[in-house]
């Protein structure tokens, strides 16, 4: 290393290269990463440097820069704006078959040696306790490599006025409309994230996502009764140009949608129209019903239902926080019929738009798209560099995530898709061929069993469907099935032009604790003969 580039990271080690996790009420974040590639593999050299010096057999580091902004809004006044900066590095290393893991705020040469050296004094700790040594799938070193999510409009460079306007202004639309309050919200994200490792990779990738979302009330003054509709938006790993809808991406039916942008005047509009007409919706029968189902509720369905139970921590037991193990073991793969024949369902951490995609994963793993479910049958899980020799295989799903510097990477859900029909096939033609039914539209309330089996779904909006015809509004639904039982009624998917992303922002493992976002992509899709309950209760 030269000694100027030595004495500008070094210099640089009581300014800009230490910001800590804090709060700033600037307008516009400066989005700009403080060291260009070059610097950043300087850095990521000592400290691998550093860690084969201590004996390291394997090292990787992160060097990650996150930018967060909150805006809360209600009816006619700004709540909150809240700007959140984090900045530091991480070290795993894997020493006597072991993993070791240590972390720095201060981003300077001393710092990141010391964080090296730190974890594989814990690797060798460690190792007196395993009886197991970590085998890690071969990755070849992908060289330098930057990559940006395809975003048209950065997020963070919009002035806050102007996304305040665009929220207050829903705010008006929908009171002017008849709710009685709104709570209207922007979320955005934004990853800056560089990995090394002793493979020979070095990569810079730009992660962008937003998130904007709406809850609407409206009340009977008469008997205090109320009810609320949330926003039809979806998270997307998209720019701010997700708020300028495409009218060539708009959805007929019962409830005007788009693709993958969002026009929030228009569904916080419609939002108040629909929540009074559930104050006078006709309370479910319960009974066998055929479901249609937006892909804005049926996202979260895969979530819960396909996404975590294939994870292969859960499957062997490793995982239980927040969503318990699974029950859809080794043995079942490649024989288990999870769902009808229709039924594909895919793992994709390149799929556009989509809040888990990135070109490599926190691994150095190049992402890819693999199956998880084909034409029904089980046949693959999620895996890691550390877990595909289990499934015998011996490359990695690319699908390792952390979601801070300050945390260990280990294996996350990618996004997890279910593919389209191939014929075409709309939602009118699939209510036409229903006798007796409910289209649900938006996610709702939900539970389900520590093994990812028994489940109940709620949802935003309910349409009754009688002889091929929606006939009014319903309320107080709920459906119930397992997961099995669920997927195997699955008798009819629309084409690709009724897909949508739905997703979360919030997906919760681990212990401590870390949470990523993720997406779920699907068709409009139909089971027939479920299981429908009233939640109704009488107070």
């Amino acid at each position: 290393m030269e000694r100027r580039e030595f004495l500008k990271i070094a210099g640089l080690g009581a300014g800009s290269l230490i910001i800590p996790v804090m709060g700033r009420a600037a307008s516009v974040l400066e989005t700009a990463s403080p060291l260009d590639f070059a610097a950043k593999k300087l850095l990521a050299d000592m400290a691998l440097e550093a860690a084969r010096a201590a004996g390291a057999d394997y090292a990787d580091v992160r060097i990650g820069r996150y930018l967060r902004q909150f805006i809360l809004t209600r009816e006619d006044r700004v709540e909150n704006i809240v700007n959140t900066e984090s900045y530091g590095v991480g070290v795993r290393v894997l020493s006597k078959g072991t993993w070791g893991f240590a972390a720095s705020a201060e981003v300077t040469p001393d710092a990141i040696a010391k964080a090296a050296r730190q974890a594989v004094a814990i690797a060798k700790a460690n190792a007196r306790l395993t009886t197991e040594p970590v085998i890690l799938a071969p990755v070849k070193g992908a060289g330098d490599q930057q990559w940006r999510t395809p975003i048209a409009v950065n997020g963070f460079e919009v002035p806050i006025k102007d996304k305040l306007d665009l929220l207050l202004t829903a705010n008006r639309a929908a009171m002017a409309h008849g709710a009685k309050f709104i709570q209207n919200n922007l979320f955005l994200v934004n990853e800056q994230k560089f990995f090394a490792s002793t493979d020979g990779s070095y990569i810079d990738q730009d992660v962008h996502r937003i998130w904007p979302t709406f809850t609407v009330t409206a009340v009977d003054d008469k008997s205090g009764k109320f009810k609320t509709r949330n926003a039809f938006s979806n998270p997307m790993g998209m720019g701010y140009e997700y708020l300028t809808p495409l009218a060539s991406e708009k959805r007929a039916g019962p409830v005007t949608l788009y693709g993958n942008r969002y026009d929030l005047l228009e569904d916080a509009t419609a939002a108040a129209t629909q929540v009074k007409e559930k104050l006078k919706a006709k309370s479910v029968k319960p009974g066998k019903y055929d479901l249609v189902l937006d892909p804005g509720h049926l996202s979260l369905t895969i979530h819960e239902s396909v996404g975590h139970p294939l994870e292969l921590d859960r499957v062997l037991g490793y995982e239980a926080n927040y969503a318990g193990t699974s029950f859809a073991t080794l043995e079942k793969r490649g024989k288990f019929q999870y769902g009808s024949k229709l039924v594909n369902i895919v793992a994709d951490k390149t799929q556009a738009q989509g809040l888990g995609t990135v070109a490599y994963d926190d691994e150095g793993v190049k992402t890819k798209r693999w199956n998880l479910i084909e034409n029904g049958i089980l046949k693959n899980y999620q895996a890691i560099r550390d877990q595909v020799h289990i499934l015998g295989e011996t490359e990695s799903h690319g699908c390792c995530y952390a979601d801070s510097w300050s945390s260990v990477q280990f294996q996350r859900m990618p996004n997890v898709s279910l593919l389209p029909g191939a014929k075409p096939y709309k939602l009118a033609d699939m209510i036409k061929d229903v006798e007796k039914g409910i289209y649900i539209v938006g996610r709702g309330s939900y539970s389900i069993d520590q093994q990812r089996y028994n489940f109940q779904f709620g949802g935003q909006l309910f349409y009754a469907i009688e002889n091929g015809q929606v006939t009014g509004m319903l309320d107080d639904v709920a459906y119930q099935a397992n997961t099995q039982e669920f997927w195997n009624a699955c008798t009819a998917l629309c084409d690709e032009s009724e897909y949508r992303l739905g997703g979360s922002f919030f997906d919760g493992k681990g212990q401590p604790g870390q949470v990523s976002a993720v997406s779920h992509g699907c068709p409009t899709t139909r089971f027939d003969g479920i299981n429908v309950i009233n939640t109704g209760r009488k107070i």
